[in-house]
Parts: C-alpha cells; sequence; structure tokens
C-alpha cells in the first residue's frame, strides 16, 4: 500500500511540474526607469525602444515611425516584411489611442529591458487562453530586440511564427502569437 501511495504522489508530483502554471509574470509597475541608462548611447537606444513598444506598437502613433525606424527596417519576423513602409501599412490601420499621462499606466507591463553595444532587449508580459483549461488563462514572456543604428531601429527580432491558415467561415489568419497587438 505504501508503495502505491508512493507511486501516485509521485506522479501527481510530476504532472503539476510538467503542466502546472509556473509564476504568473508580473510587470514593472512603472516602466521609465527600466529604459534609462547612464551610457549616453544606451540611453538614446533604450528611449527609442521605448517609444517603439508604446508610441508605436502600443498605442498606435503609427505617423511617428520615421523617428524610430530606419527606413530598410529589417523584420526577422517571418510573419511580417522588412521596410518601414510595409510595417507602417501593416500596424497602421487603426486610429491612434491617448497614451496614457502617467508611465505608470502604460501597457504592455515591462518585464525587463536590456542593453548592450547596439542592441537592445524588451520583454513584456501577455497573458493567454490555456488551451488546457478553457476560459482560464496564464501568463508567459514575449520579447522584442532590436539593433540600432543612430538612434533608430534597424533590424528587429521577436518569437514570431507563421500561423496556419484559418478553417474556412472563421476569418483570416493573423500575426504570429505574441506578436504585438493594435
Amino acid at each position: 500500500m505504501k508503495r502505491i501511495l508512493a507511486l501516485v504522489s509521485l506522479t501527481a508530483a510530476a504532472f503539476f511540474a510538467l503542466y502546472g502554471q509556473a509564476v504568473p509574470v508580473t510587470g514593472a509597475d512603472d516602466p521609465a526607469p527600466l529604459f534609462t541608462d547612464k551610457d549616453p548611447v544606451l540611453q538614446r537606444n533604450k528611449q527609442a525602444a521605448m517609444h517603439i513598444v508604446f508610441d508605436l506598437l502600443a498605442y498606435g502613433h503609427w505617423s511617428e515611425a520615421d523617428k524610430w525606424l530606419t527606413e530598410r527596417y529589417i523584420q526577422h519576423n517571418p510573419g511580417f516584411g522588412s521596410g518601414r513602409a510595409p510595417i507602417m501599412a501593416a500596424f497602421g490601420k487603426n486610429a491612434p489611442k491617448q497614451i496614457p499621462a502617467s508611465t505608470k499606466d502604460w501597457n504592455p507591463k515591462i518585464v525587463a529591458v536590456l542593453a548592450q553595444g547596439d542592441l537592445v532587449a524588451v520583454m513584456n508580459r501577455v497573458e493567454r487562453p490555456d488551451p488546457r483549461n478553457p476560459g482560464q488563462t496564464y501568463t508567459t514572456t514575449h520579447y522584442d530586440m532590436w539593433r540600432f543604428v543612430d538612434g533608430k531601429a534597424d533590424e528587429h527580432w521577436d518569437e514570431g511564427a507563421i500561423n496556419a491558415p484559418a478553417a474556412p467561415g472563421q476569418g483570416k489568419g493573423g500575426p504570429a502569437p505574441g506578436a504585438p497587438k493594435q
């Protein structure tokens, strides 16, 4: 009986280790300090990354993209073409939203900002539907990384993937999971 109880306990522990929710991802209460640096080049690049994340991606002010993206903007996400103009066309379809006055009210919630040389990586909290538990969600981390040239993003990486086409009658397929939402 002790062996059976031990086996059941071990099986349950393995199940929760494999399928249990990890500690939920949280972001900084105020993201602004994460986008600062004592080094002037890293400061300039982190500030540009902040404007890309919030002004462009989160709040849709794509008319200002020329301030933050080079014209050639190389895209490594297979869901989008390279170049500033194609990115503006893909993301700039909706009217811009007002950017909250307090940085504490900005979304997405930023987990970390890392900068080295000409690269800046930004990790943010995302909430997704849990396919194992219909009606429930889980949190995870999305990342974007840019290479900067003269204070503008010239190249971009993220975890973008190619989506399967939508089933007939289900609408169009969309950007890869984790891609910034409008």
